[in-house]
Protein backbone atom coordinates (compact mmCIF):
# COMPACT_ATOMS: atom_id res chain seq x y z
CA UNK A 1 0.00 0.00 0.00
CA UNK A 2 1.67 3.44 -0.64
CA UNK A 3 1.05 5.11 2.59
CA UNK A 4 2.50 1.49 4.04
CA UNK A 5 5.72 2.65 2.06
CA UNK A 6 5.83 6.04 3.10
CA UNK A 7 5.67 4.86 6.77
CA UNK A 8 9.01 2.61 6.13
CA UNK A 9 10.57 5.41 4.34
CA UNK A 10 9.89 7.25 7.43
CA UNK A 11 11.15 5.09 9.97
CA UNK A 12 14.37 4.48 7.92
CA UNK A 13 15.13 8.12 7.47
CA UNK A 14 14.58 8.29 11.53
CA UNK A 15 16.56 5.15 12.55
CA UNK A 16 19.79 7.06 12.43
CA UNK A 17 19.04 10.55 14.38
CA UNK A 18 17.85 8.20 17.01
CA UNK A 19 20.41 5.49 16.46
CA UNK A 20 22.65 8.76 17.29
CA UNK A 21 20.69 9.61 20.14
CA UNK A 22 20.78 6.31 21.93
CA UNK A 23 24.97 6.08 21.45
CA UNK A 24 24.99 9.59 23.28
CA UNK A 25 22.89 8.52 25.72
CA UNK A 26 25.07 5.27 26.71
CA UNK A 27 27.83 7.44 26.57
CA UNK A 28 26.22 9.81 29.18
CA UNK A 29 25.80 6.80 31.38
CA UNK A 30 29.20 5.60 31.02
CA UNK A 31 30.33 9.09 32.01
CA UNK A 32 28.20 9.24 34.96
CA UNK A 33 29.48 5.87 36.16
CA UNK A 34 32.71 6.03 35.83
CA UNK A 35 33.03 9.66 37.52
CA UNK A 36 30.97 7.90 40.09
CA UNK A 37 33.53 5.38 40.71
CA UNK A 38 35.70 4.63 43.44
CA UNK A 39 38.61 3.66 41.34
CA UNK A 40 39.54 4.68 38.04
CA UNK A 41 40.77 1.93 36.66
CA UNK A 42 38.23 -0.23 37.29
CA UNK A 43 35.77 2.04 35.02
CA UNK A 44 37.80 4.83 33.22
CA UNK A 45 36.29 7.15 31.27
CA UNK A 46 35.48 7.31 27.62
CA UNK A 47 38.01 9.69 26.70
CA UNK A 48 40.85 8.08 28.20
CA UNK A 49 39.81 4.91 26.29
CA UNK A 50 39.54 6.84 23.48
CA UNK A 51 43.12 8.09 23.53
CA UNK A 52 44.35 4.63 23.91
CA UNK A 53 42.27 3.79 20.42
CA UNK A 54 43.64 6.49 18.95
CA UNK A 55 47.15 5.54 20.61
CA UNK A 56 46.88 2.39 19.17
CA UNK A 57 46.14 3.64 15.65
CA UNK A 58 48.57 6.22 15.34
CA UNK A 59 51.38 3.69 16.16
CA UNK A 60 49.91 0.69 13.93
CA UNK A 61 49.54 -1.68 16.23
CA UNK A 62 45.35 -1.27 16.05
CA UNK A 63 45.64 -1.76 12.37
CA UNK A 64 48.29 -5.28 12.63
CA UNK A 65 46.28 -7.30 14.86
CA UNK A 66 42.62 -5.77 14.30
CA UNK A 67 44.29 -7.00 10.58
CA UNK A 68 44.45 -10.64 11.66
CA UNK A 69 41.41 -10.98 13.77
CA UNK A 70 39.41 -9.77 10.18
CA UNK A 71 40.87 -12.29 8.22
CA UNK A 72 40.48 -15.32 10.51
CA UNK A 73 36.70 -13.81 10.35
CA UNK A 74 36.96 -13.58 6.09
CA UNK A 75 38.34 -16.61 5.76
CA UNK A 76 36.39 -18.83 8.15
CA UNK A 77 32.89 -16.79 7.14
CA UNK A 78 33.41 -17.78 3.50
CA UNK A 79 34.19 -21.81 4.57
CA UNK A 80 31.11 -21.43 6.39
CA UNK A 81 29.00 -19.96 3.66
CA UNK A 82 29.96 -22.06 0.97
CA UNK A 83 29.69 -25.11 3.30
CA UNK A 84 26.38 -24.12 5.34
CA UNK A 85 24.83 -22.82 1.91
CA UNK A 86 25.46 -26.57 0.20
CA UNK A 87 24.35 -28.50 2.85
CA UNK A 88 21.36 -26.41 3.31
CA UNK A 89 19.68 -26.70 -0.57
CA UNK A 90 20.50 -30.52 -0.41
CA UNK A 91 18.47 -30.89 2.84
CA UNK A 92 16.03 -28.70 2.04
CA UNK A 93 15.56 -30.55 -1.51
CA UNK A 94 16.03 -34.35 -0.27
CA UNK A 95 13.21 -35.15 2.42
CA UNK A 96 15.56 -38.13 2.86
CA UNK A 97 18.95 -36.27 3.67
CA UNK A 98 16.99 -33.65 5.75
CA UNK A 99 15.78 -36.91 7.77
CA UNK A 100 19.26 -38.76 8.29
CA UNK A 101 21.04 -35.39 8.53
CA UNK A 102 18.83 -33.75 10.79
CA UNK A 103 19.92 -35.57 14.05
CA UNK A 104 23.19 -34.90 13.43
CA UNK A 105 22.64 -30.99 12.83
CA UNK A 106 20.94 -30.93 16.06
CA UNK A 107 23.40 -32.26 17.78
CA UNK A 108 26.11 -30.04 16.14
CA UNK A 109 24.03 -26.58 17.12
CA UNK A 110 24.26 -27.67 20.57
CA UNK A 111 27.72 -28.17 20.93
CA UNK A 112 29.37 -25.27 22.86
CA UNK A 113 31.43 -22.80 20.79
CA UNK A 114 34.05 -23.35 23.37
CA UNK A 115 34.59 -27.15 23.27
CA UNK A 116 35.13 -27.15 19.03
CA UNK A 117 37.33 -24.64 19.64
CA UNK A 118 39.32 -26.57 22.33
CA UNK A 119 39.39 -29.63 20.38
CA UNK A 120 40.25 -28.75 17.35
CA UNK A 121 43.49 -27.08 18.59
CA UNK A 122 43.89 -30.41 20.40
CA UNK A 123 43.23 -31.85 17.12
CA UNK A 124 45.06 -30.12 14.98
CA UNK A 125 47.50 -27.89 16.71
CA UNK A 126 47.53 -24.67 18.12
CA UNK A 127 47.95 -22.88 14.43
CA UNK A 128 46.09 -20.93 12.18
CA UNK A 129 44.20 -24.23 10.29
CA UNK A 130 42.88 -24.99 13.52
CA UNK A 131 41.59 -21.81 14.38
CA UNK A 132 39.35 -20.68 11.37
CA UNK A 133 38.31 -24.52 11.41
CA UNK A 134 36.78 -24.32 14.94
CA UNK A 135 34.78 -20.88 14.08
CA UNK A 136 33.84 -22.45 10.26
CA UNK A 137 32.66 -25.23 12.33
CA UNK A 138 30.92 -23.41 14.51
CA UNK A 139 28.99 -21.54 12.07
CA UNK A 140 27.80 -23.91 9.58
CA UNK A 141 24.70 -25.60 11.39
CA UNK A 142 23.63 -21.98 11.70
CA UNK A 143 23.64 -21.60 8.14
CA UNK A 144 22.58 -24.56 7.42
CA UNK A 145 18.97 -24.25 9.06
CA UNK A 146 18.61 -20.99 7.55
CA UNK A 147 19.12 -22.35 4.13
CA UNK A 148 17.42 -24.94 4.67
CA UNK A 149 13.75 -23.54 5.86
CA UNK A 150 14.10 -21.04 2.73
CA UNK A 151 14.83 -23.78 0.59
CA UNK A 152 11.52 -25.42 1.74
CA UNK A 153 9.45 -21.98 0.85
CA UNK A 154 10.55 -22.05 -2.65
CA UNK A 155 8.21 -21.30 -4.99
CA UNK A 156 6.85 -24.99 -6.93
CA UNK A 157 6.06 -23.08 -9.68
CA UNK A 158 8.55 -21.08 -10.87
CA UNK A 159 10.50 -24.31 -10.56
CA UNK A 160 7.78 -26.18 -12.98
CA UNK A 161 8.17 -23.30 -15.55
CA UNK A 162 12.08 -23.32 -15.45
CA UNK A 163 12.01 -27.38 -16.46
CA UNK A 164 8.78 -26.62 -19.19
CA UNK A 165 11.21 -24.52 -20.90
CA UNK A 166 14.17 -27.11 -20.69
CA UNK A 167 16.44 -24.99 -18.42
CA UNK A 168 19.68 -27.26 -17.63
CA UNK A 169 19.79 -27.84 -13.58
CA UNK A 170 22.80 -25.05 -13.52
CA UNK A 171 20.50 -22.89 -15.22
CA UNK A 172 17.81 -23.13 -13.29
CA UNK A 173 19.94 -23.10 -9.71
CA UNK A 174 21.46 -19.64 -11.18
CA UNK A 175 18.16 -18.29 -12.01
CA UNK A 176 15.48 -19.62 -10.35
CA UNK A 177 16.59 -21.40 -7.25
CA UNK A 178 19.59 -18.55 -6.09
CA UNK A 179 17.24 -15.22 -6.51
CA UNK A 180 14.66 -16.37 -4.19
CA UNK A 181 17.03 -17.98 -1.82
CA UNK A 182 18.94 -14.76 -1.64
CA UNK A 183 17.28 -13.34 1.05
CA UNK A 184 17.69 -16.13 3.25
CA UNK A 185 21.59 -16.30 2.30
CA UNK A 186 22.24 -12.28 2.87
CA UNK A 187 20.06 -13.17 6.58
CA UNK A 188 22.51 -15.97 7.12
CA UNK A 189 25.58 -13.61 6.49
CA UNK A 190 24.40 -10.80 8.56
CA UNK A 191 23.61 -13.04 11.44
CA UNK A 192 26.58 -15.63 11.23
CA UNK A 193 29.11 -12.70 10.72
CA UNK A 194 27.99 -11.12 13.75
CA UNK A 195 28.19 -14.89 15.53
CA UNK A 196 31.85 -15.25 13.64
CA UNK A 197 33.94 -12.21 15.11
CA UNK A 198 32.95 -13.08 18.59
CA UNK A 199 34.12 -16.66 18.19
CA UNK A 200 37.38 -15.40 16.42
CA UNK A 201 37.97 -13.14 19.20
CA UNK A 202 37.59 -16.43 21.83
CA UNK A 203 39.38 -18.40 19.35
CA UNK A 204 42.70 -15.77 19.56
CA UNK A 205 42.03 -15.75 23.80
CA UNK A 206 42.91 -19.36 24.00
CA UNK A 207 45.34 -20.19 21.36
CA UNK A 208 46.85 -17.60 18.93
CA UNK A 209 49.39 -14.61 19.24
CA UNK A 210 48.42 -11.85 17.46
CA UNK A 211 45.27 -10.59 16.92
CA UNK A 212 42.69 -8.57 18.57
CA UNK A 213 41.39 -11.16 20.98
CA UNK A 214 45.02 -11.76 21.87
CA UNK A 215 45.37 -8.62 23.04
CA UNK A 216 42.55 -8.73 25.38
CA UNK A 217 44.15 -11.92 26.83
CA UNK A 218 47.44 -10.13 27.88
CA UNK A 219 45.67 -7.08 28.64
CA UNK A 220 42.84 -9.34 31.14
CA UNK A 221 46.29 -10.55 32.46
CA UNK A 222 47.59 -7.07 33.37
CA UNK A 223 43.96 -6.16 34.68
CA UNK A 224 44.04 -3.26 32.76
CA UNK A 225 40.27 -2.49 31.83
CA UNK A 226 41.06 0.33 29.82
CA UNK A 227 42.72 -1.27 27.24
CA UNK A 228 40.10 -4.20 27.31
CA UNK A 229 37.39 -1.51 26.47
CA UNK A 230 39.96 0.25 23.34
CA UNK A 231 40.75 -3.06 22.10
CA UNK A 232 37.47 -4.49 22.36
CA UNK A 233 34.95 -1.04 21.25
CA UNK A 234 37.75 -0.38 18.35
CA UNK A 235 36.77 -3.92 16.89
CA UNK A 236 33.01 -3.57 17.40
CA UNK A 237 33.13 -0.05 15.32
CA UNK A 238 34.74 -2.23 12.70
CA UNK A 239 32.51 -4.91 12.61
CA UNK A 240 29.49 -2.31 12.76
CA UNK A 241 30.79 -0.47 10.27
CA UNK A 242 30.80 -3.73 7.66
CA UNK A 243 27.57 -4.46 8.84
CA UNK A 244 26.31 -1.12 7.92
CA UNK A 245 28.34 -0.55 4.68
CA UNK A 246 28.28 -3.64 3.28
CA UNK A 247 25.84 -6.89 4.70
CA UNK A 248 22.97 -4.02 5.01
CA UNK A 249 22.96 -3.15 1.73
CA UNK A 250 23.46 -5.96 0.25
CA UNK A 251 20.33 -7.37 2.27
CA UNK A 252 18.09 -4.50 0.79
CA UNK A 253 19.25 -5.07 -2.24
CA UNK A 254 18.71 -9.01 -1.78
CA UNK A 255 15.22 -8.45 -1.03
CA UNK A 256 14.36 -5.90 -3.13
CA UNK A 257 12.11 -8.20 -5.84
CA UNK A 258 10.30 -9.76 -3.00
CA UNK A 259 9.18 -6.05 -2.05
CA UNK A 260 8.79 -4.83 -5.46
CA UNK A 261 6.22 -8.26 -6.15
CA UNK A 262 3.96 -7.53 -3.22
Amino acid sequence: MPGEGRRIRHSGLGAGPAGAVSVLALLALWVLVSLGADNARIMPPPWDVAALIWRAAASGELWYHAGMTLFRVAASFAIAMAAGCALGLFMGRSARADHWLNPSLVVALNIPALVVIVLCYIWIGLNEIAAITAVAVNKIPLVTVMIRDGTRALRPDLDEMARAYGMSRGARLRHVTLPQLAPHIASAARAGIALIWKIVLVVEFLGRSNGVGFKLHMYFQMFNVAQVLAWSLAFVAVMLLIDYAILRPWERRASRWRRDED
